[in-house]
């Protein structure tokens, strides 16, 4: 592995598009399989219940991954500026690869007004990880940023139940107190973590300015998504928006559900 390293930095442009097709391939696979008979009769849902199913395939993959990174390398955690190991590189490209796919979807399906908060979260990841794949400096950031994909794995899940209409549901129930508590584990702790770590060093890294000006602004857009989470799935916020047939009236954006 410590080969591949240069070649795909050689190649940098082509790798991540090399691995945003590989996610496209298995958006394509995963088309085959059955999708609730709520979801098929609405096509918004349809799109949504696809980009959400390979979404989670890359969450349990870099879940996985970067966390297995950090455990494998505990330096990961201390020299977020500098260290760098062929698995985390491969990790943070490979990663870089399906956010350009999740980004071009949006944008190619014509989903990009319902779904901007989301193209401006991608913008910002795309260009961090592409400063730090073409540079070798933040890596480890980046990996860490990844621990965020543990809670994008319930987070997606409680996503799905709730467009095949199965928010009533045991396992909606219980995924909603788990999503909770890796939201604040796992992402709000590896944000914040982050962002400490960059305000501590800030005046010896380089760049700094400009991944501080990111990480703050992706702060912001977890805080308001963790508010609108603890309003839908704990004060009961959504009933009210709830019309006869059970389906939100603002169904056609994608960030408020």
């Amino acid at each position: 592995m410590d080969t591949l390293v240069p070649v795909l930095k050689d190649h940098l442009v082509l790798s991540v598009l090399g691995f945003a097709l590989v996610f496209r391939g298995v958006h394509h696979l995963l088309r085959g399989l059955p999708i609730p008979k709520v979801v098929v009769q609405d096509d918004l849902r349809c799109w949504k219940w696809r980009n959400l199913s390979v979404s989670i395939v890359h969450s349990l993959l870099t879940a996985v991954w970067s966390l297995s990174c950090a455990v494998a390398s505990p330096e990961t955690l201390t020299n977020v500026h500098l260290f760098t190991t062929p698995k985390s590189y491969l990790l943070v490209c490979l990663s870089t690869g399906y956010f350009v796919q999740d980004a071009s979807d949006i944008i190619l399906t014509g989903h990009a007004r319902v779904s901007w908060e989301f193209l401006l979260h991608h913008a910002m990841v795309i260009s961090c990880f592409s400063y730090a794949l073409s540079t070798e400096v933040y890596i480890s950031g980046a990996v860490i940023a990844l621990f965020v994909e543990v809670n994008s794995v319930t987070l997606h899940l409680r996503l799905m139940l709730k467009l095949a209409n199965a928010n009533s549901t045991s396992l909606y129930h219980v995924n909603k107190y788990i999503n909770v508590i890796t939201y604040v584990v796992f992402r709000l702790g590896a944000q914040f973590y982050l962002t400490w770590y960059l305000f501590c060093n800030y005046e010896r890294l380089e760049s700094v300015k400009f991944f501080f000006f990111c990480l703050i602004l992706i702060n912001i857009m977890m805080l308001i998504y963790f508010r609108r989470l603890l309003l839908s799935d704990f004060f009961n916020r959504e009933r009210k928006s709830l019309g006869q047939n059970g389906t939100s009236n603002n169904s056609r954006k994608f960030v408020t559900d």
